[in-house]
């Protein structure tokens, strides 16, 4: 997901995906635990989407903030 997909979301379903991402990324870490994943990039390919999904929600509380 890149930056630019995130932007377009609002801020709860941000938080959706995070809540989707976060899982997705404790089911891969199990999984190279137990030897069953063949792409390790995966896991790290995640946590990026995951700050980058935190950093762009954070941006957007700001603003809502502000304006209110």
């Amino acid at each position: 997901m890149t930056s630019k997909e995130i932007r377009n979301l609002s801020v709860a379903e941000i938080e959706k995906t995070i809540r989707e991402t976060r899982d997705k990324s404790l089911e891969l870490k199990l999984r190279k635990q137990t030897g069953q994943l063949e792409n390790t990039a995966e896991v790290t390919r995640l946590r990026k989407v995951i700050a980058r999904l935190e950093s762009i929600r954070a941006e957007k509380l700001k603003v809502e903030e502000k304006s209110a």
